[in-house]
């Protein structure tokens, strides 16, 4: 896993995850592995033709292998964050729903922006267009027109 449950102790006090989850740590992996891949999700590009238009291409499997003082930590603080939420959102246990709720928004949105290539980590590695690691085939630009038409 990207992220241990020990880590989780700056966004979560561990009495709040012992008494929402009810000290059932299976419920905390999940929630982790669950923002692990929507965080994933964020990162990873796709076959619409906004992938193309040359933004940036996160290598998420060395993001994601990395151990340590060796991952992102912007990337880390949130999955935390998101975790957090899904943790959260089995109870309002001694918690602010409402202060979880928008962290989780405000670290969505960032997400999204970093995948439309309006914010750029660059201490993120990347995928060149021609890696082999990459499924993506590039088309900068096409051009043409129709037949034309004729009422005959």
């Amino acid at each position: 896993m990207f992220l241990n449950i020990n880590e989780l102790g700056s966004v979560i006090y561990g009495y709040q995850l012992e008494q929402i989850t009810e000290g059932d740590s299976s419920i905390i992996i999940q929630a982790i592995e669950t923002a692990t891949e929507e965080v994933k999700g964020y990162l990873t590009g796709n076959n619409k033709k906004e992938w193309f238009d040359g933004r940036l291409i996160y290598d998420v499997a060395a993001i994601f292998s990395a151990k340590g003082a060796e991952r992102n930590s912007l990337i880390l603080t949130h999955i935390k964050t998101i975790t957090k939420w899904y943790v959260v959102e089995l109870c309002n246990a001694d918690m602010i729903y409402e202060q979880a709720k928008e962290r989780y928004d405000r670290a969505t949105d960032y997400l999204k922006k970093v995948a439309k290539g309006d914010v750029t980590l660059p201490s993120l590695p990347t995928l060149s267009p021609d890696s082999p690691n990459q499924n993506i085939k590039s088309q900068a630009f096409v051009y043409g027109s129709r037949k034309k038409f004729s009422h005959e």
